[in-house]
């Protein structure tokens, strides 16, 4: 029996909308018919939705951690809400039937589709991954407050201005790390950021 899946956005590791019909559903992952990966600024998170279509059960799991269950649901279609990461970003699956016994998952978050968020976080966020004494660190900056997290950790920051722009200063272990905010001088593009570690440019991962 073959599963029907359709990438509604393009974005790595995440499933972004899943058809299956109910026999289908028991069969994928105990009843875990769809998946979506969700990037915030204190991390990455992976959502599961099972989906019991002869039970009507809804259990969600966020990293492997159960947020959320409904063992026993008579309606079939709906929507369940739960939150992610440390600032309790307001995440909604919706549930739809598309006809007969074929239901189709979504996710919201912030209040909009996937696609958008992820627009949106690429407008207002910039993110760099660096290994230093080799760990591998995820830095975020929030261009709209500045502020910066490492690794899941909101940082302690210093900010100054400069001649070419501003630069916010931060340790990650012992290295010294900064993110210089310059204009590029073109009207369209803004402000540019980049990350210095230890005085070397780190370079951004394609969004």
């Amino acid at each position: 029996m073959q599963l029907l899946l359709r990438r509604q956005d393009p974005v790595p590791s995440a499933f972004q909308l899943l058809r299956t019909s109910s026999a289908e559903s028991r069969m994928v992952c105990g009843d875990v018919v769809a998946v979506w990966e969700v990037a915030l600024s204190d991390g990455i998170y992976r959502i599961e939705f099972a989906h019991g279509t002869t039970t009507g059960k809804r259990v969600v799991y966020v990293n492997g951690t159960e947020v959320l269950r409904k063992d026993w649901m008579f309606k079939l279609v709906g929507k369940e809400t739960f939150t992610l990461g440390r600032a309790d970003t307001k995440a909604t699956i919706n549930i739809e039937a598309i006809s007969g016994f074929t239901y189709e998952y979504s996710l919201n978050v912030d209040g909009k589709s996937l696609q958008k968020f992820i627009d949106n976080r690429a407008k207002t966020t910039k993110t760099w991954v660096v290994q230093v004494d080799g760990t591998d660190y995820r830095v975020v900056l929030e261009k709209d407050t500045m502020d910066v997290w490492c690794n899941g950790q909101k940082m302690d920051t210093t900010g100054e201005f400069v001649d070419d722009g501003t630069e916010t200063h931060f340790l990650v272990g012992e290295h010294d790390c900064c993110i210089k905010a310059m204009s590029c001088g073109k009207k369209k593009n803004g402000i540019v950021h980049c990350l210095l570690l230890d005085g070397e440019k780190v370079p951004a991962p394609t969004q």
